[in-house]
């Protein structure tokens, strides 16, 4: 990397969760999520200090330990120096259970019942000022002091959970680079006038006060743009990926994200996985269909089971011989949409599990937790893969899946993930909404010609592979190198 300036990473979770064992002694394991495994390469080639929110009670306790100094810590051969910031309990509170989510969650993915919800009360309003600014202020506080002496600092910041952090560091220090990336999809201008017209003003000013702003597609920066013009009232061009503000250019582009091929091919050869997959084998049927899923409302859930009862009903002769393994992850149970859409899920396998099934066969098997291991297993064996969702960011499963796979299965892909984009051409595009498309592309992928299935896998394998985390990090480090220099020679 040609840019050797001191790099502050800035994301609401971060790299580690402190916690405490048996004995009572302090421990660090990973930090879940996508964002972590992205963000990790990138700290493996350049020293990095990395900002997040406590999120554990131990995680409170470090904090206040190191005094608002970093911590360096090391997790799978990988050392990193971390700030953890503590805020108010409350204000986190109503900072992630009120605003980030669900309302900004549910506004970018789609998902409101615009004549039921939202209602913008004072609950909200106070969460607003009271919650979310006031944790991304203190986030702000923590890299200002970080980035102290520093000419020219460069920042890269993470996701929904922080966008009126940037109009805050832009404010203290004018000289610093703001790179941010948003990790979930930017949806269209409509959708944000759902919010309040001053916090929607808040956040656009804010996000323009980076110097570069990221996504995983074309389509979500082209969104970007046309919400800047139509809600801002802003000079944008949609060739260049730029928009003008307050007399600076702010670039806008793709990144799209790729898996760590190498490190998912390792834990498809462990032993742990081995284990699984023989299992797996034991109990398979003639047909194996799979989604690997947190239990979030986005992922569609319920229409991909609808569209697999649809199926059995239209084609009876793929009863007993078909399974679909559905490996879910819980996800915020304690936000009621989802605790309820649990709910929905279960009641929903049932029915179909009793409208189909016989004695010695369940059409649906339903396992509700995490592990990774037993996930690739399943991977592994698949012959079609359901990726539905109604809107998604990327979808590494998309990309996971069909990487270590063994038997050329099938993926069926939502047009609306940010998967598709590159992806599309080697699956069988769906309409996430459209249920007897989709009941109809499960039959077509059960019965597709053994050559082509050969041909998409093979396809699908090498466009996967031509990429790689460190892809993403070097394109995003090319650009802020390309843009300060421009910047300087503009000065």
């Amino acid at each position: 990397m040609g840019d050797q300036r001191p790099l502050t990473i800035v994301s609401n979770r971060g790299p580690a969760e402190f916690g405490l064992d048996e004995a009572g002694n302090r421990t660090a394991r990973r930090g879940g999520g996508g964002l972590v495994t992205a963000l990790t390469g990138l700290v493996t080639h350049r020293r990095a200090l990395w900002i997040a929110s406590a999120m554990t009670d131990e995680d409170n306790k470090v904090a206040a330990e190191s005094g608002g100094e970093p911590t360096t810590i090391e997790l799978d051969g990988v050392e990193y120096d971390v700030c953890m910031v503590d805020s108010d309990p409350e204000a986190y509170d109503r900072f992630y259970n009120v605003i980030a989510n669900p309302i900004l969650w549910f506004i970018q993915h789609y998902l409101w019942d615009l004549s039921n919800a939202p209602d913008i009360r004072r609950t909200e309003v106070e969460a607003w000022e009271e919650g979310y600014k006031v944790v991304n202020a203190d986030i702000a506080e923590a890299v200002v002091r970080s980035i102290e002496g520093q000419d020219e600092p460069l920042v890269m910041l993470h996701d929904y959970h922080l966008y009126t952090c940037p109009g805050l560091i832009r404010q203290a220090r004018p000289d610093a680079f703001l790179q941010y990336f948003v990790h979930i999809p930017w949806s269209q201008p409509d959708s944000w006038r759902i919010l309040p017209n001053r916090w929607r003003e808040e956040i656009y000013r804010s996000m323009l006060a980076n110097d570069i702003i990221g996504f995983h597609t074309t389509a979500y920066c082209r969104n970007f743009l046309q919400c800047c013009r139509e809600l801002m009232e802003l000079e944008t061009d949609y060739e260049r990926g730029a928009v003008t503000y307050e007399g600076r250019e702010v670039w806008v582009r793709a990144y799209p994200l790729s898996i760590d091929a190498d490190r998912l091919y390792s834990t498809a050869e462990s032993d742990a996985v081995e284990e699984y997959e023989r299992e797996i084998l034991r109990r398979r049927r003639d047909h194996l269909i799979l989604r690997v899923d947190r239990a979030d409302l986005s992922k569609n859930v319920l229409r991909g089971f609808t569209a697999f009862d649809t199926f059995l009903e239209m084609h009876p002769e793929f009863r007993e011989k078909v399974t679909f393994i559905a490996h879910l992850q819980p996800s915020r149970l304690d936000v009621p949409e989802y605790a309820e859409y649990m709910e929905r899920i279960e009641a929903l396998v049932a029915v179909v599990n009793h409208r189909h099934g016989t004695t010695d066969w369940m059409p649906i098997d339903l396992r509700i937790y995490e592990n990774f291991p037993e996930a690739v297993a399943r991977y592994k064996q698949f012959d079609l893969l359901i990726v539905n969702s109604l809107f998604d960011g990327m979808n590494l499963v998309a990309k996971e899946a069909p990487a270590v796979n063994t038997r050329d299965g099938v993926v069926m892909l939502s047009e609306n993930t940010g998967a598709h984009e590159e992806l599309g051409d080697c699956t069988l595009s769906v309409n996430p909404f459209d249920i007897q498309e989709q009941a109809d592309t499960i039959h077509r992928a059960l019965t597709m010609d053994p050559e082509e299935k050969s041909l998409r896998a093979s396809r699908l394998k090498q466009i996967i592979s031509s990429r790689d985390p460190g892809d993403w990090i070097d394109e995003q480090v090319a650009d802020i190198a390309t843009k300060t220099a421009q910047t300087r020679a503009a000065a």
